[in-house]
């Protein structure tokens, strides 16, 4: 994960956590103040933030092709998600889908096409210029500063955040939510999993993103936990304006969170539209659900 330089307003709000200041004390954490996002059942589909109140920016993907030598991964694949805006990419295993993320997040350099966001090219990063931009990309395994605590874990993100004062304010809620404020003072690797990932999730809110693309984040967590999920990209949505990508294998979360999918198999996008229809498509059923149903015989 990528931090840009710091602030003196971030510091100062890092330097009072880091004294051991409890996060709620930053804001208001009472239920009212806490619409939207404690619960999936709160999450609307659409677009929330009002084109005034926008602080993201709209990615869009244009034509792009990625081979490896004679290894052709994908080729003439296009999509725009706009601020506020949820997309899902969903495939059989080796479609390309991560390839693609690392695509646009600038890990790697497309054969073919561009991507813009907020009508700059931002074509091939690198990641550390991207992510500086606002695109941020989150990954299967867990990433957290690894030897250090909670707090100290998320004093560092802020302080090597986009320099944002509020960024402790927009923290807090998903600290409390995902039930990680008992656990300020342990060694993130001591955490169970689920909680590691949680904490992950937290440093990404922490970059202030305007693109935020999530590689399986339900990938590990059992499934009592996945609802926080429901919870992280509501927040991020109506927060920070963030156009969302979800890599995602889990197609109840895929069907709850994405107003719209992109479905990749064999090289190109196979289907896009709205999930309920994509799902029920007979070829989209054979490259991709019907994989899945063997795999799990």
């Amino acid at each position: 994960m990528m931090f840009a330089s710091r602030s003196p307003e971030s510091e100062k709000d890092a330097g009072a956590i880091g004294r051991g200041t409890s996060l709620n004390v930053l804001e208001d954490l009472s239920p009212g103040n806490l619409h939207g996002v404690m619960g999936p059942r709160n999450i609307e589909r659409t677009a929330v933030v009002s084109p005034e109140d926008r602080k993201g920016a709209t990615l869009i993907v244009e034509g792009i092709r990625k081979s490896f030598g004679g290894l052709h991964v994908f080729s003439d694949v296009s999509f725009t998600v706009a601020p506020g805006e949820v997309l899902g990419i969903i495939g059989p295993n080796g479609a390309g889908k991560t390839t693609l993320i690392n695509v646009v997040c600038g890990m790697l350099r497309p054969s073919a096409g561009r991507v813009l966001l907020g009508g700059e090219d931002i074509t091939g990063g690198p990641i550390h210029a991207s992510s500086r931009r606002g695109v941020i990309r989150s990954f299967q395994q867990t990433n957290t500063f690894r030897n250090a605590t909670i707090r100290e874990n998320i004093s560092r993100a802020v302080r090597f955040s986009r320099g944002e004062s509020s960024a402790w304010k927009k923290l807090s809620p998903l600290v409390e939510a995902f039930g990680l404020e008992p656990y300020l003072s342990v060694q993130s690797d001591k955490l169970p999993y689920g909680l590691q990932k949680m904490l992950g999730l937290v440093l990404v809110c922490a970059t202030s993103p305007k693109v935020l693309l999530l590689d399986e984040p339900a990938a590990g967590l059992e499934h009592r936990e996945r609802p926080r999920i429901d919870i992280f990209v509501d927040h991020m949505r109506r927060e920070f304006g963030c156009a969302v990508v979800i890599v995602e294998h889990d197609m109840e979360l895929v069907r709850r969170l994405c107003p719209r999918v992109l479905v990749l198999d064999s090289g190109r996008v196979l289907a896009e539209g709205d999930p309920a229809e994509v799902l029920s498509r007979k070829d989209v059923i054979d490259a991709y659900l019907g994989a899945v149903d063997e795999e799990a015989r």
